[in-house]
């Protein structure tokens, strides 16, 4: 694997965005369950063409969650297992962690349609529009990935 950005493609961020039509409670869910920072936020009318919207990352990161709703009623696309946010924690402590403060805010993991994900530590959970979020118990890139549990 090259590790390093083509030279043509000289990107300095990255921002990943995803319709809801449940806002606040996929706010809720990004912002207080998981806990993470949100970075900006703004409301369709104030002069973003009818789009609420949310930027959720950490902070001096160039790795960004975009959350969006327009429309009335929205329409979003039904949710896929396979679409996934994968949070890469820094072992098995952090993943208990946020999935205690998960817990308290009321969301139960949920069954992975992918074996790989349990099978070395990780727990899924949905959120409020059925897309879901891997917490996953190593550093991609850095940790050596946990071989399977037998």
């Amino acid at each position: 694997m090259n590790p390093e950005w083509p030279s043509h493609l000289s990107v300095g961020a990255v921002r990943f965005a995803r319709p809801t039509a449940r806002y606040d409670a996929v706010v809720a869910f990004y912002e207080d369950a998981l806990g993470l920072p949100v970075l900006g936020r703004w409301r369709g009318d104030e002069g973003h063409a009818g789009y609420d919207g949310v930027l959720i990352g950490l902070p001096g990161t160039p790795v960004h969650l975009e959350v969006t709703q327009h429309g009335s009623p929205p329409v979003i696309p039904e949710p896929h297992p396979e679409n996934q946010l994968v949070l890469y924690m820094t072992g098995p402590d952090a993943v208990a962690e946020a999935a205690a403060r998960m817990r308290e805010h009321g969301h139960e993991p949920v069954e992975a349609a992918n074996p790989y994900w349990p099978e070395r530590g990780c727990l899924c959970f949905e959120d409020p529009d059925g897309w879901v979020v891997v917490l996953a118990p190593w550093v991609f890139g850095v940790d050596p990935v946990p071989r399977p549990a037998v």
